[in-house]
């Protein structure tokens, strides 16, 4: 998941990128951060913090999944499958 994560930052990035554009374009302002536009903001936040969310929720999600898994095998039993050539 983390690696989706990095995917998905890197494609959230390329919004930063057009916003910096558009502030060296003059066609928006930057008045909330100082020195660094709002786009070179969201580019750095998400390439840090989306594949450590996504990791985070990931890890939930498998604890999750295992725990239902294991309750699932325990009320009812696996399915046994034979194979014969």
């Amino acid at each position: 998941m983390a690696l989706l994560g990095l995917l998905v930052g890197v494609l959230y990035s390329f919004g930063g990128l057009i916003i910096d554009a558009l502030v060296s374009l003059d066609l928006i302002t930057s008045i909330d951060t100082p020195g660094l536009s709002y786009g070179t903001v969201l580019a750095f936040a998400a390439l840090i913090g989306m594949p450590l969310l996504f990791a985070v929720c990931g890890l939930l999600l498998g604890i999750i999944e295992a725990v239902l898994y294991n309750l699932y095998v325990m009320f009812f039993g696996t399915n046994k499958i034979d194979f014969y050539k």
